[in-house]
């Protein structure tokens, strides 16, 4: 079978907040976005229950929910929104850029916008999948709230753990912060913030044996590593903090990343180090990784890919 070859103005790489609005703000600019969605289409957010913090829904509103409002919008405006992969890419030289999406599609786009998000680490144990979203969660400012009161876990030793739980700290009973080495990766001062606050108990030498519950958590076997003694606790939500992982990796021979992995862009923009390539979302934000930060970065994408064409001449 010959390769099929097909000419696009806007290729967008992932959904999600970033990638749906992305392709809203470029379709109603007549760039006739072509959206691959990818593996998990709608992202982070189909994993998610209740979404409380997005604005303009009071009530809130479920994460596969608010998704699928987003796709809807999205095609609404004439956005091809295709359900599959991009396999390969090739920036090389200058627009357009082929990319491959099985061994017989080829596209080449004059501009390209990489929305593939990140996700989370896991410990990989069954009950953590089985909880998932049934007070298992990998976002405390997502769903601490949820918690307001009760008695919460949260695993990891970093910067990012540390500030999760100084942040479930001021909404939760007790928080019991798991640390599997005798001592924090954080900075000093989070390390500080942390020790110093009375409701946070950090069980260094900690490791997650299993999370309790049939229906929804309700407490935590936990192994001291070092004395192999193990033990239950009662809690209502357990966290992972030990990391997001972004899906970049097709890209990694040409973008600018940082040492994990995360897209490296011009400061107040969503430009990549290649012309005419845009990132935004979870791709490009280890530090803020919320639906409506996403969302915004989707649209200077959408926004960066239509003045980069105008330049042109090509819209």
């Amino acid at each position: 079978m010959s390769n099929q070859i097909e000419h696009v103005e806007c290729l967008i790489v992932g959904s999600g907040p970033a990638g749906y609005t992305a392709a809203i703000y470029a379709a109603r600019a007549d760039m006739k976005p072509v959206m691959y969605a990818g593996m998990q289409p709608g992202g982070q957010l189909t994993i998610t229950t209740d979404v409380e913090n997005y604005p303009g829904y009071p009530e809130g509103i479920m994460g596969p929910e608010m998704m699928e409002l987003f796709r809807k919008q999205a095609e609404r405006f004439g956005t091809d929104i295709r359900y599959g992969m991009i396999t390969k890419t090739d920036f090389t030289g200058k627009p357009p850029y082929k990319l491959e999406v099985d061994e017989n599609h080829e596209i080449l786009a004059e501009t390209v916008i990489i929305a593939t998000g990140a996700s989370a680490k896991w410990l990989g144990i069954p009950s953590e999948e089985k909880l998932n979203g049934r007070g298992v969660s990998a976002c405390a400012v997502c769903d601490g709230f949820f918690f307001r009161g009760k008695d919460v876990a949260i695993v990891g030793a970093g910067d990012t753990a540390c500030e999760e739980a100084s942040y479930l700290s001021k909404i939760c009973n007790k928080v019991y912060m798991l640390v599997r080495k005798s001592e924090f990766r954080a900075s000093k001062a989070m390390q500080h913030r942390v020790l110093n606050t009375p409701n946070i108990e950090v069980l260094f030498n900690t490791e997650t044996d299993e999370i309790l519950g049939e229906e929804k958590v309700n407490g935590m076997r936990i192994k001291n590593n070092q004395t192999n003694e193990t033990k239950e606790i009662e809690i209502q939500g357990f966290f992972v903090a030990i990391g997001h992982q972004p899906n970049t990796d097709i890209f990694k021979p040409f973008i600018d990343m940082d040492e994990t992995g995360y897209i490296q862009t011009i400061p107040g923009t969503s430009k990549t180090n290649i012309e005419a390539v845009f990132a935004c979302g979870d791709a490009q934000d280890k530090v803020y990784r919320q639906a409506v930060t996403a969302a915004g970065s989707g649209c200077m994408a959408a926004l960066d890919a239509e003045r980069y064409l105008a330049a042109k001449g090509d819209i």
